[in-house]
């Protein structure tokens, strides 16, 4: 695949990047393309490797390594080595659903498990795949067609993130009649006011749902099934319903002083930024809010990175973030080897932004939130922070982050952003729809199926896996929908 020698005639090559001065001054995406040659070149490192765990998506020691669609990624390195760009987008959407989604906002778990990657720096996979979707978008070869013949069926998809798109994408293929109820006034669900602008750019979600639309799939926002709509109103009106709610409980920091106002959920104000952004194309609400302000942000994943680089646009005085756990090695420790997902230090664009305006990292590990501090009017005024060291339970052998006696300490903040993960779907869903949770909060279905206790009824992405990636709720979402077909048609052809 690729040229077989490529891997040892080329460097790997990323595409240019806006600088932090120019990209911190808007919300727009920052990532740029390498011309067609080079990008040729960067395929031509794909190597015959026998065994491409880039696209095996299997679980090792616990996380997830190679893409859970199981792309075919050395015959599409291969066609865009060639120049064959139609025919790479031909074979990359036999497996895939939204390259320009995952292309912008996924980790690359494609790359960390790349055989090239072992001795030398990966192939490029991603950038690949974005300069063969746009390329397809560009010269009109992404199309949703409208089925020549209906099922009769009809499915009601609720939630329009990534795995609800995927699963009625596949399901009017198929000829099923296909609503989608969307409770923001937008369809994309995190996609849309999850992830900022500069990332994944909304426009793209919009030029999505216009072709599935145009497929006849049927979309309707502002609509709050379990709540405004009720479960038994699907049920009686649809042959099948599934779930795709995604993980939108928060964690919480129970802590003295939690009732400040300032303290916000990292979604909740990245969505409110995002809604800002598209109804008046600017942040002046959002602006009054950061600027000038010291800001916290808890938790040290990808949504804290994005609440980062979100505060700096908009005009923060300071950013500190903080990660309870130790920091990451910057190399791969021995027991932690290919193809296993890297447990590393990474800089994202957000602490690279905080470095650039603020002179260092702004992270903090080892250390959480003691208390926050009032001021006479209940509005945040400090917060006190304490150390924290990793300690193991002799009862349960599990090792946990215990506070360090007598290394509190108090910084100024008047916003905090708690960026610290999610615990599963919210009851009211699961509940109205009479569908069993598991311990965490996620709808509980038997091994490697999607099918809810109750019939007719699925569930796929966050809600059913919990808290994951955009790509593995794709997946999901297209997982949901071939079993859904089979339970409606006896059969399955997705």
């Amino acid at each position: 695949m690729g040229k077989t020698t490529g891997f040892l005639e080329y460097a790997r090559k990323d595409g240019p990047v806006r600088n932090e001065e120019d990209r911190v001054r808007d919300f727009n995406e920052f990532h740029e393309e390498l011309p067609e040659k080079e990008r040729r070149l960067q395929a031509a490192r794909c190597m015959d490797c026998g065994v491409p765990f880039c696209q095996a998506g299997t679980m090792i020691a616990g996380m997830m390594t190679g893409c859970p669609l199981h792309n075919s990624i050395p015959e599409v390195n291969d066609l865009v080595y060639h120049g064959r760009l139609d025919r790479a987008y031909d074979r990359l959407s036999m497996t895939h659903s939204f390259p320009e989604f995952t292309s912008r906002v996924c980790p690359a778990l494609c790359e960390h498990a790349c055989t090239c990657g072992l001795n030398d720096e990966p192939v490029s996979t991603k950038e690949n795949e974005k300069s063969v979707i746009e390329y397809a978008f560009s010269h009109g070869l992404v199309k949703e067609e409208t089925p020549p013949v209906r099922t009769g069926k009809k499915v009601a998809v609720v939630g329009s993130g990534p795995a609800g798109l995927a699963a009625a994408q596949l399901l009017n293929r198929r000829g099923h009649e296909v609503t989608v109820y969307e409770r923001s006034d937008r369809p994309g669900g995190l996609l849309r006011y999850g992830i900022p602008n500069m990332k994944l750019d909304k426009s793209l979600i919009d030029r999505r749902i216009r072709l599935m639309e145009e497929a006849e799939i049927r979309f309707i926002c502002g609509a709050d099934v379990g709540r405004d709509i009720p479960a038994q109103k699907l049920k009686e009106e649809y042959d099948s319903v599934i779930l795709c709610c995604g993980a939108s409980q928060p964690r919480d920091i129970n802590v003295p002083g939690r009732d400040a106002d300032g303290i916000w959920f990292a979604v909740g104000f990245l969505g409110m930024v995002t809604k800002e952004l598209l109804d008046t194309g600017s942040t002046e609400n959002a602006g009054k809010l950061v600027r000038d302000r010291d800001v916290i942000v808890i938790g040290g994943g990808d949504t804290g990175n994005d609440c980062v680089a979100t505060c700096i646009r908009l005009g923060a005085k300071s950013m500190t973030q903080l990660e309870m756990m130790p920091e990451p090695a910057k190399k791969r420790a021995a027991s932690n080897p290919w193809p296993e997902w890297p447990r590393v230090l990474k800089v994202d664009y957000g602490q690279e932004e905080a470095i650039w305006k603020f002179g260092s990292d702004p992270r903090i590990y080892q250390t959480t939130v003691q208390s926050f501090i009032k001021n006479d009017k209940g509005e945040l005024d400090g917060a006190v922070l304490v150390s924290l060291k990793p300690e193991k339970d002799k009862k349960t052998g599990r090792t946990n982050m215990v506070p360090v006696e007598g290394s509190e300490r108090t910084v100024p903040a008047s916003l905090v952003l708690i960026a610290a993960g999610f615990t599963g779907s919210e009851r009211y869903i699961s509940e109205s729809f009479g569908v069993e949770t598991d311990e965490r909060n996620n709808v509980r279905t038997g091994p490697g199926s999607f099918a809810t206790g109750m019939a007719g009824i699925f569930t796929a992405g966050d809600m059913h896996s919990g808290q994951s990636l955009v790509v593995r709720a794709i997946a999901e979402g297209r997982g949901a929908a071939r079993e859904a077909d089979e339970a409606l048609m006896g059969y399955t052809n997705l």
